[in-house]
Order: C-alpha cells, then structure tokens, then sequence
C-alpha cells in the first residue's frame, strides 16, 4: 500500500477533487475531458485508478459505459496452487517494481497538471507588453514545485504519453515547451471552452512555438511590406497634413499584416467577401492599405479637393468616418472587400457589420455552413471592454436568425483609452474578457513581434472556418501621440510617454532583425520604403486635381433604384394593389394547417375567423392585412425577414406568424406554404436586446434592398435603448453616407392606461430627425393602409427606412379593420383618410379634428355616441415626408370651420411640436376661415404617461370631449 499511499498524499485539497472528478467524467464519456487527460487515465493502472477514486471518499469501479459500480471481491485463489500449475495464483512482482510503477504514475500526473496549468493560465506570464511597463502576474500553478517536482526531479524523465507531442520528457524539457508555447510573444486563452476538438486544435498548432519557424524569406518580406506602407502612410500624413486630425496608427502599425493575414487565409478557404468594420483609429490607413481606397482620392480629402456641392452628392463626414469597397485577387481567386461607414460611436457599428454579413450569405445561399462570407471587427481595447453593444453583437452569434459562421475581432490594444488607463477601464484580467462568454478562444500577442501577429491572426482565420465561431485576436501595442495627433498624452500618462518616446518603430524593430538575420538585407528594406515614399508623393500631386467620380452607391445589387423623388413626386401613389385572386390564395394559406397538425383551439378559432373574413371580403383585421403583405410580396418573388422579441406570437399574441403543435412542439409558418417554390419568409424571436438587434437588422437591409426587412420592439418604448443605431444609421446615413435602407421599424405605441413604460414610442423623436425625405414615419389607422406601405418599401424605386407607430388595442378592435377591395385593384397608399362619416354639410362644419393613429377610434365612437354632425374627423397616416397636398385637398372643402390638432401624448410630446407650423402653411395657403390650428390633448409632462388607470381614463375622455368641443 506504500505506493496508493504517496499517490493519495500528493493528490490532496482542490487537486484531489479536481483528479478525481475528471476520472469520474473520463469513465462515463471519454471525450468529455481534455485529451491530455484521457490518454493519461488510458494508461493508469487499477491501483492508480483505485488512488483516483478514493481521493474523493468513495470505493468505484468502471461498470461498462455506464456509470460506477462498487468493485467487485477479488476470485478467490485455486487450490492446489504449485508452482506452474493451471490456475495457480500469479507470482507477486517485486516490492520494488510495484513502487516503481506507482511512483512514475504520480510523476506522469503532475507532469500532465503542470502541462494544464500553462494551457490554462501561461498567459498570464507571456511577453506581451511591447512597453516592457506591464509586468508578467506571477502564479503558483505555473512553477513546478507547487506539483511536487524539486530541483532534484527536473531532469528526471517523465512519461506523458503524446502530449507536447513527446512520449517522454523531464520536466526541465516540459517547463521549456510550455514556456515557449504559452509564455512568449503569444498569450492564448482557450481552455475556458468546452468543445474538447476545439481545445485540441488550439493545442496541435500553438504546442512547440512553430511561429519561431513558420516564415520564410519570401514571406517575411510579405510583412515588412506591410509594415512599410502601415508605417510609411502615417508618416507621410504627419508630414504632410501637421494640424490635420487622422487618428493615426502610429504604434499600432501590426494591425496591418494582421487584417492582411486574416484576409488571405480566409480567401484560401474559400471565402469571397469580407465586411470589415472599425472605429475611426486607423481607419484610413485600412481604407488605402487593406481596402485600397486610392491614395490620391484620400489626400484630396485632406486638402478639400473635389468639396464643392456639384462635386458630390450628400452632406458627407469626416474622413475617418467614411467606407469603402472594392474588389481584390488573393491566390487567384477574387474578394470583394467593404469597409463600412460608421459614426465616432465606438462599436455602434459591430452588428451592422455582422447583419450585413449574414444578409449576403442568404442571397448567396450560404445558409449551413455560412463560410463564403466574413466579417472582420476591429476594436479598441477601452472600448472592446467598455461598450455593452460588444457583447450584444457576440451574443448574437450562435443563434438561429442571426449566426454568420464566426466573426474575426481584432483588437488593436493601445492600453489607454483616450486618458483612461486599464485599471479603470475594465474589472477583469483584459480587455478581451467578454469573450469568454461566448467561449471565443482569445490570442494576446505582442504588436512588435510581426510574425507571431501573422501567425495567431492565420489561426484565428482558420479557426472561424473550421468551427463556425468567433474569434478574437488582441495586439497588445501601444498609441504613439495622444488621442488625437495634437493631443498631448504626457499630461496623464507621463511614464508610458516617456517610455513611448524611447521606442523605435515596429518596422525599424523588423527591418534590423531581418537584415541581421539575412532575409531581407539593409538596402533591400531601404529601398522598400523609398519606393512606398515615391508612391505617396505622387498620388499627392495628383490630388490637386482629383475630380471625384459618380457615387457609386446605386450600383451592384442596388441597380435600378434611384435617389428619391422631388417634393412634388412625395405623395404619388406607389403600386402597391394586388389581384383579388392573389389575396384569397394567400388568405386561404394563412388559415391552413396540415390535418396531423395539432393547431391550439384558441389559434384554430382565429384561424377560422381569418379564412371567414377573406371569403367575406370584410373584417380583415390587423395580423391578417400584415400577413397579407408579407405573402404577397413573397409570391411576387421578395424575400421578407421578421426580427424582435417575441415576434413569432407577437407581443399582444395577435400575429402568430408561427404556429407551434401542441403535441409535439413541431413549428409549421403558414406564409412559407403558399405556393411551391415561392422565397422564404423568416420570423427570429431575437435576444433581449434593442441596440444590437436594431443594428444588425439595419445592416442586413444595406445588403439587399429587394428583401423587406423588420425590426419590431416589444413595445415601441423599448426602442430608445437602440437610439444611437436610429440617430446615427436610420435618420441620417443616406445623406452622411450615400447609404440607403429601407428597414421597417415596427413601434407598439398607443395611450391605453398601461403607465409610462408601455404608451409612447416616442414618436417625436423620429420626428425631429426628420429633415430631406431621409425618412417615412407613420402613425396609421387601417390593416389596408398597413399593407400598402409594407408593400411600398418594395414597390418604389427607392429605398427609405420606415418608422411605424403599430397599435395594441386596435389589433381586435372592431372599427379597425379592412375590406378585402381595399387591398385590391385601384387602391393604394393613403396620406390622409378624410371624414367617412355622414356628417353636416362641409360648409356647416364648424370644427375639423386632425389627428394620428389609434386616437381617431376614440374621437370616433364618442363623436357618434353623442350624435355630434358639425365636426369632422381627419387623419393624417404619414407624418413625415409631411403630405402637406392632400391634407390641403382634405380641409380645403371646410371654408367655415375652426381647426384643432388632438393627440394623446402631451404636449411636449407626441406629434404637436413638429406638424404645428406646418398645419400653420397649409392652413394659409388656403381659401378658408382657419389659419392657426388648436392644440388639444394632455398638458406637458416629464413622465410620457400616468402609471394610475382612473388618471389615465379621465385624462383620455377629457381630451376626447375637448377635440370635439362637448
């Protein structure tokens, strides 16, 4: 027992459980545990095995495949047992022999710990700090005498069976490997992942430093040229352009090489285009080196070339804001790369990218492995830690409706943000941390070491392609001025500066270590960054008189559409009417299931009631008018993606977009069983997120104008989380960016006594944006109404995004619904619905009540409760563009009569502030009594609305009498 004794005492505390667990785990599922561990517990024998399992205080024994059982009793011993005899008990080997085996099996564990400590945490002891200021964190774990090796052991060999590739070795030769694997100009963070393949492909490729070998001559000239002309463009900038801002590179050059490597590996996997999106730092130095905007086109924006309003179209931005796109060949095969535009919000631009992504991938019917299309992301390490839309973008991932097959993040790690040292700009070990919670693997590498930079962002390329995940590589580097080129970073930070100050370039760092070891000689490099230099004046001359050429966002999938109309051209009537026939094949889809499925009663009633109203050809109500655009548009060869929390059932479970079979939970969408092969039509309940899920929508509506693409909140208010995605995209891209969208933004919204967090979507808001057509918002009354401007998304030959206050109560109530001849030939787009009613004479009417959405039904059941005739009811549907023409068509008959605005918002809120002054315009222009509306409905209010259903009903039946003046 001598030996199950040392075995059990060194096995003690944390370790003990930690060895006897995976044991427990290795039995029931070998792959469950890290490979290095099951090839040890291979190989144990049963006193081992037995040492194992007692550590944890019971007696088990493998029972098959299964599970434990207790050992069983040794058979007894035959009798008669001579020497030699069949059955005879074996002879016991040497007392000495058995301590021996015993022995190098406690050796061969703590060799294998010691190796899992480097996996686990060398990183926290590599040389990552170009600086040399951050200091490796010393641990225990990673010394071998914490796993009972003294000096005396060190050259002692050890078997670990294969793992670092070695069958034997001392623990002198496993402290060499793991250091130089884990503990050099590479950090790797990898063993937080639970997919057992994955932790072993990192191990094969990292294990040994095969970085150390991994370039030849050719290729290392391949990274100083990248080094050549990161480095050789800022300078030329900072010579040229002194007080100019660019938010240079300086430092941080390696990224260069970096995107360079991801770009190559990935198009040698076969991938065909790369969305790339970034923050402003370094961005023109990707847009001419890695996306080959033209130099000369980039130095006339320095100088202002070309700024004339005949010259370009938009109001335009900074420079370092602005994308691009182009096409490049990579061994032979071509790639379209796209640098997106994006705002100074740092990674408000994460899932536009990735939404883009994912839209491609759908037009190239990429929809398993999703590897034909990339994004690469690149973050600062202030904001990679400190901005939540990261995560968000993350978390978006791995889910169903919005996977791409793994996004590229590489973090270009300045170790400041802004003024902000790390300390106080996040709470864990890096910057990088969030990333394990999507179980990332994350490479640390050191910016001044070129080739291991190439070497982690090749394996990261690699890794996306082979496992469908994100990927994160972090360049530790530092930022050579301050936040801005006449920022001064000494005032905070006077030690880093001082150290800054002292450093010689990457490249200079790169070039002196190739000359000195004879790949790329002294003049060779020389010559190299002369010749870049030569380059760069050039194209600096030739900006004199660069005449910028058409824009050229009208073209590739966005041929045939055109910039928007003229004022005149607003209100025209798009084509937006379906046949009779059309509607009733997709209203008969809407109310049928398969006979096996097992449809909720309550869902088959609504289902009947749906099949009645279009046989009827009246009472069709909200869902059905929405169902009956989508289907439409899907047989007319469209593509419509839906995504929101909760939007398969919808929020006020009135869509039930998808039906769920109460036996077995099998899904069945009604919509995509139209017609034989008809486009598919998606609904992706998203995760609990505004801000994330609105961008990537957004950028998949960039990507293909000819899908109708949704976001819904669960309730409008909701979407002020999502706000930055709404001022800096939606609102304000086209005209910035010469970008169009033409996503729908679905906004429950309506004052119903559910309190101030479920009333207002905020509908001044989209209102103040709004300015040049850059956007419809609407506030409509009728599913007809609704159906034709879904329809009209598509049907104009533009695209505009369009914001939509939906309603709540009204999707069941009885006046709120539509004939089926109102979806049909003839009809079309309403701006303004004028009074339908039989009221007084228009010249006896003294009052006109103007208004927007789900108000009117009030003012309307009131107004014929009360048998009022002499005021009539008018409302506006389109808000902005503001249909000022047919508004003066619909009051233009009431010569007599006083006007009045009535919302149900207050004062300060709503719609008022915006429409007041132009009621005000039409109203002049026009041959009647009234120049100035009236404003009625609720007092201004900080809280949008009452939280006590008594206040709120007294409220709402007090602006009603009030509009209609009882």
């Amino acid at each position: 027992m001598a030996g199950v004794d040392i075995l059990a005492t060194a096995m003690t505390g944390a370790n003990a459980a930690f060895l006897a667990d995976l044991y427990a785990r290795w039995v029931e599922k070998p792959d469950s545990v890290d490979p290095s561990f099951a090839e040890l517990f291979a190989v144990l024998d049963d006193d081992a095995k037995a040492v194992l399992t007692d550590a944890v205080g019971a007696s088990w024994a493998p029972r098959g495949r299964g599970g434990f059982a207790p050992e069983p009793e040794p058979a007894p011993a035959a009798k008669g047992g001579a020497k030699g005899s069949k059955g005879a008990a074996p002879a016991a080997a040497p007392a000495a022999d058995a301590e021996t085996i015993r022995r190098a099996q406690l050796d061969s564990i703590r060799a294998l710990m010691l190796i899992r400590s480097y996996r686990v945490r060398g990183h926290l002891h590599a040389q990552l700090d170009p600086l040399g200021l951050a200091k490796p964190r010393p641990h225990q774990e990673l010394e071998p005498t914490f796993w009972g090796f003294s000096e005396a052991d060190m050259d002692r060999p050890v078997f670990i069976n294969g793992v670092l590739g070695l069958d034997t070795a001392t623990p002198r030769q496993i402290m060499e490997v793991c250091r130089a694997t884990y503990c050099g100009p590479i950090g790797v963070e990898f063993m937080h992942i639970q997919d057992p393949d994955q932790k072993a492909w990192i191990q094969q490729r990292m294990e040994g430093a095969p970085w150390s070998t991994a370039f030849d001559a050719k290729a290392k000239r391949a990274i100083l040229e990248d080094l050549t002309e990161a480095e050789g463009f800022e300078a030329f900038c900072a010579r040229k352009y002194v007080s100019t801002k660019r938010f240079g590179l300086e430092g941080g050059e390696s990224t260069i090489p970096a995107i360079q490597a991801v770009i190559e590996t990935a198009a040698g996997a076969g991938v065909n285009e790369i969305a790339i999106g970034m923050a402003h730092r370094g961005r023109l130095n990707v847009l001419v080196n890695v996306v080959k905007k033209p130099f000369t086109q980039v130095f006339s924006e320095f100088k202002g070339v070309g700024a004339n309003p005949d010259d370009v179209q938009g109001s335009g931005d900074v420079k370092y804001h602005l994308g691009t796109s182009t096409d490049i060949e990579v061994g032979g095969r071509r790639v379209h790369l796209s640098l997106q535009p994006n705002p100074s919000h740092l990674e408000a631009v994460d899932p536009v990218v990735v939404g883009k992504v994912r839209a491609r991938q759908d037009m190239a019917g990429d929809t398993k492995g999703r590897h034909s299309v990339m994004g690469i992301l690149l973050h600062g390490d202030a904001a990679f830690a400190g901005q939540g839309l990261v995560y968000e973008t993350m978390a978006m991932s791995q889910l169903i409706g919005y996977r791409t097959g793994g996004t590229i993040h590489l973090v270009t790690n300045n170790q400041i943000g802004f003024t902000t040292v790390p300390a106080h700009a996040y709470s864990g070990l890096y910057c990088t941390d969030i990333a394990k919670s999507v179980q990332a693997p994350i490479w640390h590498v050191n910016g001044d070491n070129p080739e291991a930079v190439v070497f982690v962002s090749r394996l990261a390329a690699e890794f996306r392609q082979t496992f469908s995940t994100d990927v994160v590589v972090d360049i530790v580097c530092y930022r050579r001025h301050g936040h801005n080129e006449s920022d001064e970073p000494a005032f905070t930070q006077p030690i880093m500066y001082g150290r800054i100050k002292e450093m010689r370039t990457t490249r200079t760092l790169y070039a002196e270590r190739l000359a000195a070891e004879g790949s790329v000689p002294a003049e060779e490099s020389k010559a190299m960054w002369d010749a870049f230099n030569q380059t760069l004046e050039q194209a600096h001359e030739a900006a004199q008189s660069f005449k910028p050429n058409k824009a050229d966002w009208l073209e590739g999938h966005w041929s045939g559409l055109k910039a928007a109309g003229t004022e005149d051209a607003i209100e025209q009537l798009h084509p937006t009417a379906v046949a009779l026939e059309t509607l009733r094949e997709v209203g008969a889809a809407l109310a049928r299931v398969p006979e096996d499925f097992a449809a909720n009663p309550k869902i088959a009633r609504q289902l009947e009631a749906k099949r009645q109203a279009i046989e009827s050809g009246e009472g069709i109500d909200w869902a059905t008018g929405e169902a009956l655009g989508f289907g439409t548009l899907l047989l007319e060869g469209h593509r419509v993606r839906l995504s929101g929390e909760d939007v398969q059932r919808g929020t006020f479970s009135h869509r039930h977009a998808v039906l769920v079979d109460q036996k077995t939970q099998a899904e069945y969408v009604p919509l995509n069983n139209i017609r034989s092969g008809q486009p598919r039509f998606e609904a992706f309940n998203s995760l609990l997120s505004e801000f994330g899920v609105l961008g990537y929508d957004y950028g998949y509506s960039l990507a293909d104008p000819h899908t109708l693409v949704l976001w819904e909140a669960q309730f409008g208010d909701f979407a002020n989380g999502a706000q930055v995605i709404i001022d800096q995209f939606i609102a304000s891209a086209e005209t910035k960016w010469l970008r169009m969208s033409g996503l729908v933004m679905l906004l429950p919204h309506g004052y119903e006594g559910q309190g101030p967090e479920h009333s207002s979507a905020r509908l001044e808001r989209y209102l103040q944006l709004c300015a040049e057509r850059n956007m419809r918002v609407c506030n409509l009354t009728t599913p007809a109404n609704y159906f034709h401007a879904l329809r009209r998304q598509l049907k104009a030959n533009y695209r505009k995004p369009l914001v939509l206050m939906t309603p709540k109560s009204l999707l069941r109530h009885k006046l709120a619904v539509s004939s089926l001849a109102e979806f049909g030939p003839g009809s079309g787009f309403r701006y303004i619905i004028p009074e339908i009613d039989a009221i007084a004479p228009e010249e006896e009417v003294k009052r006109v009540v103007l208004c927007t959405g789900k108000v009117y039904y009030d003012l309307l059941q009131e107004r014929r409760d009360k048998g009022v005739k002499d005021v009539a009811i008018i409302r506006i549907e389109q808000l902005h563009p503001f249909p000022k023409q047919s508004l003066s068509q619909a009051l233009a008959p009431y010569k007599n009569a006083e006007v009045v605005w009535c919302q149900e918002e207050p004062e300060n809120m709503g719609a008022w502030t915006y429409i007041d002054r132009r009621l005000e315009k039409v109203l002049k222009g026009l041959d009647i009594k009234a120049k100035r509306p009236d404003y009625v409905g609720r007092d201004e209010a900080a809280s949008p609305a009452t939280g006590l259903a008594k206040v709120h009903q007294q409220q709402q039946e007090a602006l009603v009498r009030a509009a209609l003046g009882l």
